[in-house]
């Protein structure tokens, strides 16, 4: 049967439209921190929503849900929800994992953070990370060498934009550059080379293991 139920607030929205793509409601559980944000918890994201997927090769799909307006309206902007983006991550799923990644609900909540302190990202824009930001790996030795260096964003190409009772909503994917992509990214030619690597890394999914695709 069709469920014509109208969401009634951001959670609603967010899980409708995973419900639309997946089928299915997450088999694993939200991680979620012991104390929310708005009573003085330390990470922005109040969930990260865990899907694991085996198209078009296993990964797991992370949707952070915490930059919009979850609950009640309270922002003056009446167009967009809160920030008026919620991050996603996929990540190249490995034949021993056990469950969802920790080490990527980690940069989530960082970016989240940053986004808090210092400003809202949008496609295109990219940022150098600190080397050891994708090193923290069960397994892997701490510096294990990783051609990856950098972060750019593009809308997520499968949740793309949404409507929630509180505004619009962007689904902002979270790639993973090289030093050789992240210096062609510059300049304004992010999305160019997003598109590039695309052909080689399907749905940017993150794979700390891969070469330059340039």
């Amino acid at each position: 049967m069709i469920n014509t139920a109208q969401p009634i607030n951001g959670w609603d929205a967010i899980n409708a439209v995973l419900r639309e793509h997946y089928g299915r409601d997450t088999q694993w559980p939200d991680w979620a921190p012991e104390r929310p944000y708005s009573l003085g918890g330390h990470d922005p994201l109040d969930a990260i929503r865990n899907y694991d997927h085996d198209d078009p090769r296993p990964h797991w799909h992370m949707v952070g849900c915490g930059l919009s307006e979850l609950y009640d309206k309270t922002s003056d902007i009446a167009e967009l929800s809160g920030w008026g983006i919620e991050f996603s991550l996929r990540v190249a799923k490995d034949p021993e994992d056990a469950g969802p990644p920790m080490w990527a609900a980690v940069i989530l909540q960082q970016l989240a953070r940053y986004v808090i302190v210092q400003r809202p990202f949008s496609p295109g824009h990219t940022i150098h990370v600190a080397p050891g930001f994708f090193n923290d790996h069960p397994g892997l030795p701490e510096n294990t060498p990783t051609e990856l260096a950098a972060l750019a964003f593009a809308v997520d190409p499968e949740l793309g934009t949404i409507e929630t009772p509180n505004g619009a909503l962007t689904f902002l994917q979270v790639a993973a550059l090289t030093e050789a992509e992240y210096a062609a990214a510059q300049g304004g030619n992010a999305l160019a080379v997003l598109a590039r690597i695309e052909q080689d890394v399907p749905l940017h999914m993150v794979d700390r293991g891969r070469p330059s695709v340039l």
